[in-house]
């Protein structure tokens, strides 16, 4: 194990000393890019785009690049690079993730990879992780790419199709990693591809990379539309629920965070929905509703899992604590919380289009991001996404006091702790930021500070608008501040006047995260550019962390020493890595978490890029589709011709199967009779259909003048079809997935289930795909200046789950396919009748 330590060690040496002999080679340049006037800098960018045109690649210009760009910073913004950055910028452009400390200044370094990167001309995605943040960058760091020569767009969920459209077409785009995905996703249910906003996905640099791969990708983004289900029996659920007992008629696990319900529970509830068995096979929905009733009663924490404001269920991201706007919870879970908290219970939904972060990252020719906190989730940054860690030292060495933890043994005598320390601290006029983990903390805080005559700043996810004015104050003289972990991300604290002389910025953490990365972030809001600070965690037994991952050593540690004063204090090292090792466990149980999502997710990113594709060249074919419909036509055939006659005795074939299937799909029924198809084999038979078929395919091309207008009308059907059975294989495929850990229990495993009852799935939706439109095709009536209908229109949403504004300027208005139907066709509304016994009774 030394030597596997060592090695890693000598390895991150070798890499530092590589990137330190690069950043020498820009340094060397920079007396001579300094010369240049403003104009020969700027003339730079369409020297540099000649010169890839000609079979240069970015590599080749990687030190002029960045010397260019350095040079331009200082005239534009005033800020020059140091070598750090530099040598992060080169990690940036390498596609990997420099670890850089908090106020290093990360968005000044992604400049130099990004101008050289937004050369090529394919367009490059700079991702944050709130608009806000996207803004700003756009508008600060936008004013050297312009000067530059370079276009530069912000890509938010409030723009139109048009104004996304021009966004991505610019240079380099600033945008959510949410609006990203939803984009994506949107691009792959239009119809026409002028309403397609995307270019093909080229370069992303993703700020605060961690947060947005590894602690966002636990859910995947959704496009999903209303399911018609009635909100009684989430308030009917919620109602019983309410009157059961804990251990009597439920029991909690607080590690897991799961709860069950006992055998006395179970009749209670069966007694009142008048049911014999609850888990009876007819009782599965009664089953999800109680379960669903269960956890957002004693489960789910007002304050700590979500806010109720002006009538609605808000979630809190548990990792920043902000509100996580429109997002909702998924599987019924968030109506049973609206029914819980007596508020208006909104429809369920159905998904019709879905990706993961994972997979949609990976998409980009090349992937990178920054952050401060990187180097705990490293294995997962190799596994799944292919990108390495790279610790940057540090412009000017830390200088920051981080204490060991105190631990005490209840919530109460922690608290009054912390009070103490603030109102210390606060008569000496040095600046606090105190970091909590919910709402209902830094609220009891807030009160507690407020009967000691303290008075503080509160910033959590019910007054997250003042963001920017409260940590733009928080390191003043006296000031105290009451933040949620949102004071980890995108924020620098920058100290006043007399502030480094008091010992600078005091962090003091109420808590353990379940992260350490988290725990980090809080830290380093003290402590940059060599300033002087500390920061001092305090723990309870009673906290959470420690509750449900804490080792019994600590609490025998505690009777070692025989505490039994309740203000008692231990102050250890062994206790932090005791701490540690809890916080390692919950983020290897994520990292499962993570990877089991990705897992499923793969099934699904297989038969999305094959649909995806084939649709889009659908979509971008401008001249004939024949080939493509034919061949749909021939494989259906063959299908319906192979199903009747898989038995070995000839005679025994379904020859008038044939004859029907024929009737209603292929040609006018009285035109194929089981005489023609007697005594052919199964290719002669097969061959015979597809000659009538492209006879009939035939004549329907002839009655258009204009070829134009059979290539429309091959689209309508085609994308119709498509997206219908798209859409619903999702769906069905969300089913699956949510029912097949059952096949546990059966000693099978659920993934290799999943996956091969998925294929299975999938090609019988292929089949179902060809089968409609061959069908469609044959048995209409060719009609003229029609126009596609975007069949999957919905919201967009994340689960926990987000929903957002789905884009309905489109370039054309859809309409519907007119369809003429004889009166011997099937019936369009599905039910096998023939159309006049059917809907057509009364025509």
């Amino acid at each position: 194990m030394t030597n596997f330590l060592k090695k890693i060690i000598e390895s991150d040496k070798r890499e530092i000393h590589r990137l330190e002999k690069m950043a020498d080679k820009i340094d060397q340049l920079a007396d001579a890019t300094a010369a240049l006037t403003d104009d020969q800098l700027r003339a730079k960018t369409d020297e540099f785009k000649e010169r890839i045109a000609k079979g240069e690649t970015l590599d080749d210009l990687l030190y002029e690049s960045f010397a260019v760009c350095r040079e331009a910073a200082k005239r534009v913004l005033g800020l020059y690079p140091y070598k750090v950055q530099l040598m992060g910028g080169i990690v940036l452009h390498d596609g990997n993730i420099p670890e850089m400390r908090t106020g290093e200044g990360k968005t000044l370094t992604a400049t130099m990879p990004v101008y050289l990167n937004a050369l090529s001309g394919k367009g490059v995605h700079v991702v944050t992780v709130n608009d806000y943040l996207a803004s700003r960058d756009a508008s600060e760091m936008g004013e050297l790419y312009n000067f530059l020569g370079l276009s530069v767009g912000l890509n938010t969920n409030a723009k139109s199709s048009e104004e996304k459209r021009e966004a991505y077409a610019c240079d380099i785009t600033y945008s959510t990693n949410n609006e990203l995905g939803f984009d994506y996703l949107r691009d792959n249910m239009v119809v026409y591809k002028e309403q397609m906003v995307q270019r093909p996905l080229n370069y992303a640099l993703v700020d605060e990379v961690d947060s947005i791969l590894i602690d966002e990708a636990r859910t995947p983004l959704i496009i999903s539309g209303q399911a018609e289900k009635s909100t009684a029996l989430y308030t009917r659920a919620d109602h019983v629920v309410k009157q059961l007992k804990e251990e009597a008629d439920y029991k909690i696990d607080v590690q897991s965070k799961t709860i069950a319900l006992t055998e006395e529970g179970i009749s209670k509830v069966e007694e009142a929905f008048g049911v014999e068995n609850l888990y009876d096979i007819d009782n599965t929905a009664l089953t999800h509703h109680i379960d669903n009733a269960l956890r957002a009663n004693y489960i789910m924490l007002n304050d700590i899992d979500y806010v109720v404001q002006e009538g609605k269920v808000l979630i809190v991201d548990q990792f920043t604590g902000r509100i996580m706007d429109g997002r909702r919870y998924s599987d019924g879970l968030h109506q049973a919380i609206e029914a819980k908290e007596g508020v208006e219970i909104e429809d369920e939904t159905k998904t019709m289009a879905n990706i993961t972060f994972q997979n949609y990252f990976r998409m980009y020719k090349k992937l990178s991001g920054m952050t401060g906190t990187a180097k705990t989730e490293e294995e997962e940054f190799r596994e799944i996404y292919n990108i390495e860690v790279i610790q940057i030292p540090t412009n000017k060495p830390v200088i920051r006091d981080d204490r060991p933890d105190l631990l005490y043994p209840t919530l109460d005598s922690k608290f009054k702790a912390v009070v103490k320390d603030i109102k210390e601290r606060h008569r000496n006029g040095q600046p606090i930021l105190v970091g909590t983990v919910a709402v209902e903390t830094s609220e009891y805080l807030s009160h507690l500070l407020d009967k000691e005559g303290i008075p503080h700043e509160v910033l959590n996810a019910k007054n997250h608008f003042k963001e920017a004015e409260i940590i733009l104050n928080a390191g003043q003289q006296g000031a105290v501040t009451i933040a949620t972990n949102m004071a980890g991300r995108g924020t620098d604290i920058k100290l006043g006047m007399g502030v480094r002389e008091l010992g600078g910025l005091a962090v003091i953490g109420t808590e353990r995260h379940e992260s350490r990365r988290i725990d980090n972030q809080l830290r380093g809001r003290s402590g940059r550019q060599g300033d002087p600070g500390v920061s001092q965690f305090y723990l309870s037994l009673e906290d959470d962390l420690m509750r449900r991952f804490g080792s019994d050593r600590v609490k025998a540690m505690l009777e070692k020493f025989k505490i039994e004063d309740n203000d008692a204090v231990i102050q250890s090292k062994m206790l932090s890595r005791q701490v540690e090792s809890a916080q390692k466990r919950v983020e290897g149980n994520n990292y499962d978490s993570r990877k089991n999502v990705l897992q499923y997710d793969d099934v699904m990113r297989e038969q999305r890029e094959v649909i995806y594709s084939q649709r889009y060249q659908v979509i971008m074919e401008e001249n004939d589709l024949t080939d493509v419909l034919m061949g749909m036509v021939k494989r259906t055939i063959e299908r319906n011709v192979k199903d009747h006659t898989q038995l070995e005795e000839v005679a025994d074939w379904n020859l008038q199967g044939i004859v029907d299937f024929a009737g209603a799909c292929l040609v006018h029924e009285d035109s194929l009779t089981v005489s023609d198809l007697e005594g052919k084999t199964r290719e002669e038979i097969q061959t015979l259909l597809f000659d009538r078929a492209k006879a009939v395919y035939d004549r329907k091309a002839e009655q258009l003048v204009d070829p134009g207008q059979m290539l429309e009308f091959q689209k309508i059907v085609i994308l119709r079809v498509v997206d219908t059975k798209w859409t619903d294989h999702i769906d069905t495929m969300d089913q699956l997935r949510e029912s097949i850990g059952l096949r546990a229990y059966g000693q099978n495993n659920p993934l290799v289930e999943y996956q091969q009852e998925g294929y299975e799935m999938f090609n019988a939706m292929v089949g179902a795909i060809e089968f409609d439109v061959t069908r469609l095709f044959m048995k209409s009536e060719i009609r003229q200046n029609v126009q596609r209908q975007q069949v999957a229109q919905g919201e967009a949403v994340r689960p926990t789950e987000e929903t957002g504004k789905v884009d309905s300027n489109q370039k054309r208005k859809p309409r519907r396919v007119e369809q003429k139907v004889g009166r011997n066709d099937l019936c369009p509304c599905g039910s096998g009748k023939k159309f006049k016994n059917c809907h057509g009774k009364n025509m």
